[in-house]
């Protein structure tokens, strides 16, 4: 049987009973917020807990309802890429039974959010019933700024009070670009930010040479590389460096400190939430 009036409904019998009916109407024709978990990244956690803070006030401010899923752990990509894959296995087990029951994922960071979209099912591919859980994951996860324009079709966020003007370059990190396909949607919610003047960053698709334990294995090529993402970083006359990926921008801002460079470094989440220095 198919119950179209709430338990107890008598009619319109009353002023009581109308009340009831009216606000029962209304509860139906609230729009119910959009629930997203949020997948912090282990730099972020450990080291950029305030970048955190800004993707969930940025998203409560555009009506979504956020929660923190706390059975989350580092989503294995150091292992993966160091060839030990039983170990990253693992780690992904433990993330794909923290994300078991979240209607989106959102990832501010293009690294990790490809970890969980795209390369979570290389890690299961001999494993049916693991493989099956890695693509459901993988239709349900957004790196941060794609959530924004793509999930909320959000072109220009919501913002307190608009910071002072800053000249704004950004950096698309190669994940994000590459691996998850985001492209236009960082520099959009930019230029539309209050306070924002987003200028062009010469090579802006160069990598910065940090790619993790890249910089590592490599860090005489890494150096050459991360000095010429600074040098355009200079010629942009950019005061401020942002991207998506707190790796990227800690390695850009290492150099950036090192030379006493008179330029902030920001996650786009901090700039959409109007976080100054």
């Amino acid at each position: 049987m198919i119950t179209l009036f709430p338990s107890g409904w008598t009619g319109f019998g009353g002023s009581a009973n109308l009340a009831e009916r009216i606000a029962w109407e209304n509860d139906l024709s609230q729009p119910q917020p959009v629930r997203a978990s949020l997948f912090v990244t282990c730099i972020i956690d450990q080291l950029y807990p305030e970048v955190g803070v800004s993707v969930v006030r940025t998203l409560r401010r555009c009506g979504v309802d956020v929660d923190f899923p706390e059975g989350q752990s580092c989503c294995g990509q150091p292992l993966y890429n160091s060839g030990f894959t039983q170990e990253a296995r693992k780690l992904a087990m433990r993330t794909l039974d923290a994300l078991d029951g979240s209607e989106y994922v959102v990832v501010p960071s293009g690294s990790c959010g490809a970890m969980l979209r795209v390369f979570y099912e290389d890690l299961f591919a001999d494993d049916p019933a693991m493989l099956e859980r890695a693509e459901a994951l993988r239709d349900r996860v957004y790196e941060f700024t794609e959530f924004l324009t793509h999930v909320l079709g959000i072109e220009s966020a919501p913002v307190e009070q608009p910071t002072a003007e800053r000249k704004v370059a950004y950096h698309p990190s190669c994940h994000l670009l590459r691996e998850m396909r985001v492209t236009n949607g960082p520099q959009t919610l930019l230029s539309n930010a209050a306070g924002v003047d987003l200028v062009d960053l010469p090579d802006a698709e160069q990598c910065c040479g940090f790619g993790g334990t890249f910089a590592i294995k490599y860090p005489h090529i890494s150096e050459e590389m991360l000095a010429d993402k600074v040098e355009s970083i200079e010629r942009s006359g950019a005061d401020t460096i942002t991207a998506c990926d707190m790796g990227c921008l800690m390695h850009i801002g290492g150099a950036i400190s090192r030379r006493e460079l008179p330029i902030s470094v920001r996650h786009v989440a901090q700039i959409l939430d109007d976080v100054g220095d």
